[in-house]
């Protein structure tokens, strides 16, 4: 099959192999100019200019000019237009009810925390509240990398460096501090996470007192602090924060893993470098797996909010209450001022490698983007960073940019992240694994040390939707008992903690 209908009302049908110049695509229809690659769209009928263009029976875009039977459909002819605000809240409500699947029980083997939370992984962390003393922990935790100190301890995963570039020059009481107090202190309290130290410079405005008294009930560990100044400069600080991990090392072995209930999950849903496959393939899968997720009683996040842009009805019909989807609006609107105070648009958001691989606009994109949540309903709505007090399909308020969003998502609780992508990613996370989603086959042959599980076959072969998802679930819970992921194996996450810089730099 050379080609995909998606519903009956498209207008478009999209390509599963590469067209050549000259080749007529649809009976009747013009030939093609220029090769055409998979992934990308071809006109089902002719378009008028100014008409709306159909994929998957939803408009992502208009008509810049009059396009034919069997034309390319693409930026050269297809733009982003008006998008209305909707005021329509939980109309298919009790359909998404009926989507939550009947299950049998299961577990993974994790790591039940004093505070009733359970961890995926066993690490320590070296948090850094300032980009001042970034460089110490790093140096640090290359020490006792290559020290070798971990290998008596075969519960505990690793220690990981958390820097950033923020902590100072910020209101003590502004939006960005606030945002960054969430982050480290979500990373802190995770339940990934069987240590914590923090690390500062001594004089930023992020001090560690003020997180302790502000958030230490949230606590299910000890926190360790130091800093720069008081510690007597660089050197002794890399040595007193190992001094500090070799005493904590055996506490944190002492917990090993038992059977925990799927319940006790919240996953992560990112997507990145995608492309016209996207919204066939992988994230429709994940929106399968994410249903059984909810189905055994546990949580998965939605976030990167101008990546819902223009599809957001589908979210919006299964809200369950009216406030949940007023503040989903209310997002929605603040990213549309944000963007433009910025002189940008909310269709600046595809990526030249997303136009590539076939999505046009933000419209399109974002269909394939609300694919991953599955059919269930939207539970809540939660701000950057924050802990989700419900169960089931939560949405948190995050950039579209990968690092950004999941340092989000983990600081909000997320044991697991699931990355879809149809370009290509190098992306990996700590302490909460990466497991990366290949949306065709092309991809998982070319990218095989990063990619653990291939959808393609949902388009190249006979799998389907509902298939996939059960695998990606059995993924999940194997990754959850402690099997490692293609990007833990080569070592990436240190470098994406990248949490979200509000507010003026002053």
């Amino acid at each position: 099959m050379s080609h995909l209908v998606l519903k009956d009302s498209d207008s478009i049908l999209v390509l599963t192999r590469k067209a050549p110049a000259g080749n007529i695509v649809v009976p009747g229809g013009v030939p093609l100019v220029a090769a055409v690659n998979p992934g990308h769209k071809i006109a089902r009928q002719p378009i008028a200019t100014g008409d709306p263009i159909r994929k998957l029976g939803h408009v992502i875009g208009f008509a810049t000019a009059d396009i034919a039977l069997g034309e390319h459909v693409h930026t050269h002819n297809c733009g982003f237009g008006a998008h209305p605000e909707s005021t329509r809240y939980g109309q298919h409500l009790e359909a998404a009810r009926a989507a939550v699947p009947l299950v049998e029980p299961r577990t993974f083997d994790g790591y039940l925390r004093k505070g009733g939370h359970v961890g995926t992984r066993n690490m320590i962390a070296l948090i850094a509240t300032v980009n001042c003393s970034a460089t110490v922990i790093r140096k640090a935790a290359d020490v006792i990398g290559a020290s070798g100190m971990l290998d008596a301890f075969p519960n505990v995963d690793g220690v990981v460096a958390l820097a950033h570039g923020g902590g100072c020059g910020m209101d003590a009481d502004g939006l960005g501090a606030q945002v960054l107090e969430r982050v480290l202190w979500g990373y802190a309290t995770h339940p990934n996470v069987g240590a914590a130290v923090f690390v500062g410079l001594g004089c930023e405005v992020m001090q560690i007192a003020r997180m302790k008294q502000k958030f230490q009930g949230d606590s299910h560990q000890p926190f360790h602090g130091i800093t720069i100044q008081e510690a007597g400069g660089t050197q002794s600080t890399v040595a007193q924060i190992v001094t500090q991990v070799q005493k904590i090392l055996s506490s944190v072995n002492a917990i090993e893993r038992t059977p925990q209930p799927l319940s006790a999950l919240t996953i992560g849903l990112q997507c990145g470098g995608s492309d016209g496959y996207s919204g066939i393939s992988a994230n429709p899968a994940l929106g399968a797996a994410s249903d059984l997720i909810v189905g055994h009683g546990g949580r998965v996040m939605l976030s990167e909010t101008p990546e819902i842009y223009g599809a957001e009805q589908l979210l919006l019909d299964r809200v369950d209450t009216e406030r949940t989807g007023t503040n989903l609006s209310a997002r929605l609107r603040w990213w549309e001022g944000y963007t433009q105070m910025h002189g940008g648009s909310m269709d600046n958001n595809p990526s030249p490698g997303n136009k590539a691989g076939g999505l046009t606009t933000i419209l399109e994109k974002s269909l394939g983007a609300v694919a991953k949540s599955g059919s269930t309903p939207l539970n809540e709505v939660i701000a950057y960073a924050e802990k989700p007090t419900k169960s089931g399909l939560i949405f948190m308020d995050t950039p579209g940019y990968d690092p950004v969003s999941v340092t989000g998502q983990i600081a909000g609780g997320a044991q697991i992240v699931v990355f879809t992508t149809g370009r290509g990613s190098a992306f990996g996370s700590k302490p909460a694994p990466t497991i990366k989603l290949a949306t065709n086959d092309r991809l998982f042959a070319q990218m095989p040390d990063d990619m653990d599980i291939n959808c393609g076959d949902i388009v190249s072969g006979d799998v389907s939707i509902a298939q996939k998802g059960a695998e990606i679930l059995d993924h999940i819970v194997e990754t959850a008992s402690g099997r490692r992921t293609k990007s833990e194996v080569l070592g990436l996450g240190d470098h994406e903690f990248v949490p979200w810089q509000l507010g003026a730099v002053m």
